[in-house]
């Protein structure tokens, strides 16, 4: 039962080329930093990554985008990184815009063993194009898919040597659905504490759904666009 790696660079040692990967996180908050630098380090290529979004062009997935190392993105928000931008119009990159919500969906119907599902957003658009529509209550909808990843990579605030997780804040986003999804679950994690530490009715992945768990380093935690109120006298 016991987890644990040692580091980053363990537990992504054999993600190879052309994986398909889904990566945790909301904007930046949430994202597993330790692991998408060490899958920059091991120069993988070919990586499909479905994520919310492809972070920032110096930071998160933005640092696998600027070595190219990605070739297709599945995502529902894209709209703060330059080179995303670039690569999508000069068709050096595939992408998959999804909304927000079937995205969620299709990482959960993965991870409860639902092959498909039928929704409403996305008809009339570009999303439905391809896809079976079927008519509830008068209503047309879109069949959609549930996710097929082979690594999902996770963020958590805290955890133990069994993989059960405890997510902080708003990084308590795409993390629980994507930890549930993935053929092989890796969770990094701020604190990875003593088996018997973590309240079991506060847990909010257990760990059946991770197969591996590392402590994480130097968490810099960016914010994508601080805002703050002026200060009026």
């Amino acid at each position: 039962m016991d987890k644990r790696v040692q580091n980053a660079a363990a537990a992504v040692s054999d993600i190879k080329d052309n994986m398909t990967l889904m990566v945790g996180g909301f904007g930046l908050c949430g994202i597993p930093e330790n692991s998408i630098a060490a899958l920059v380090d091991n120069n993988i290529f070919g990586l499909t990554c479905i994520s919310n979004n492809a972070g920032v062009d110096d930071f998160g997935l933005g640092l696998l985008l600027q070595k190219k190392q990605i070739k297709k993105m599945i995502s529902s928000y894209v709209g703060e990184n330059d080179e995303f931008e670039r690569q999508m119009l000069s068709g050096e990159l595939e992408v998959e815009l999804i909304p927000q919500g079937t995205l969620a969906q299709r990482c959960q119907a993965a991870g409860a063993g639902i092959p498909a599902f039928y929704t409403p957003a996305g008809f009339g658009t570009e999303v439905a194009e391809g896809k079976e529509v079927r008519y509830f209550n008068g209503k047309p909808h879109l069949m959609e898919h549930a996710f097929e990843a082979d690594f999902a990579i996770v963020k958590a605030w805290k955890g133990d040597q069994n993989g059960n997780l405890v997510y902080k804040g708003t990084a308590r986003n795409f993390n629980p659905l994507m930890a549930m999804a993935g053929k092989i679950t890796i969770a990094e994690v701020e604190e990875l504490v003593p088996l018997g530490t973590l309240d079991p009715n506060h847990i909010h992945t257990p760990g059946i759904f991770v197969q591996r768990i590392f402590q994480g380093i130097n968490y810099e935690k960016r914010i994508e666009q601080k805002t703050v109120l002026k200060r009026t006298q």
